[in-house]
């Protein structure tokens, strides 16, 4: 009886033994592998994000997933901060995503200030060298919503970086840093603003950006929900470049 028992165990055991053989070949294996060659793709050469917030808007709306462009700047060591060859640096109007230097979160925002760049801001007025950055108004009727979900009136624009043109938001009457001196962009650092000018946590908050921190340009969105409307999509915005 005793060996009875313990052949019985022995075939109760061999098909349950067969099917997580099985599991891990063909399930867990597979996937690891894929994570394996995913997560250093994703490190160095190309990635994609969600945008929670609207501190890009009109360029970048809540909901959207947008495409990072890993190599427009360098080729890193995967998983770190070091370049194994750097062939390019972030250019005024550029979309960059970075770790921010106040906290280490992940941002995406336009750079409007290059190493040597003189930047100040009256009134939501920006200047760069002393010039100020033309813009002008594309539609004065527009309204945006709030972190709680209120929708308030703006102004949207178009501003012009000394040659590079894209839209901004203003929203007048919001309390935010609309005015500050000069400033000049040190070596290797970046000053980066949201085109949500009245509701973007930036380097007027957080301070300039040095290159080691900024992962990649931001190219284009690659899908778009709505989350207004129960995540439906917005179709007209899928595949569409950022500028």
């Amino acid at each position: 009886m005793p060996t009875l028992n313990k052949d019985k165990g022995t075939k109760a055991a061999g098909p349950k033994r067969g099917l997580l053989d099985r599991i891990v070949r063909e399930w867990i294996v597979p996937i690891g592998l894929v994570m394996a060659i995913m997560a250093p793709i994703r490190s160095v050469i190309a990635d994609w994000n969600d945008v929670p917030s609207g501190s890009m808007r009109p360029t970048i709306l809540e909901g959207d997933r947008i495409y990072v462009n890993k190599l427009a700047f360098g080729l890193r060591v995967p998983f770190t901060t070091s370049w194994i060859a750097q062939w390019s640096t972030p250019r005024r109007g550029d979309i960059v995503t970075f770790a921010s230097p106040a906290d280490g979160i992940r941002l995406v925002k336009r750079v409007v200030g290059v190493p040597g760049d003189h930047i100040s801001l009256s009134h939501n007025r920006l200047y760069i060298n002393g010039v100020e950055a033309d813009t002008s108004v594309t539609d004065d009727h527009a309204s945006s919503p709030l972190p709680n979900g209120a929708h308030v009136p703006v102004v949207l624009k178009t501003e012009n970086l000394l040659g590079v043109e894209h839209a901004i938001t203003i929203t007048p009457g919001l309390s935010s840093f609309s005015t500050f001196p000069e400033v000049v962009v040190p070596e290797g650092h970046y000053f980066v603003m949201g085109d949500n000018r009245d509701q973007s946590n930036d380097s007027r908050y957080i301070g300039m950006v040095p290159l080691s921190s900024i992962y990649g340009r931001c190219s284009g969105v690659a899908m778009s929900l709505n989350p207004e409307q129960s995540y439906a999509p917005r179709w007209d915005r899928w595949l569409s470049p950022l500028r």
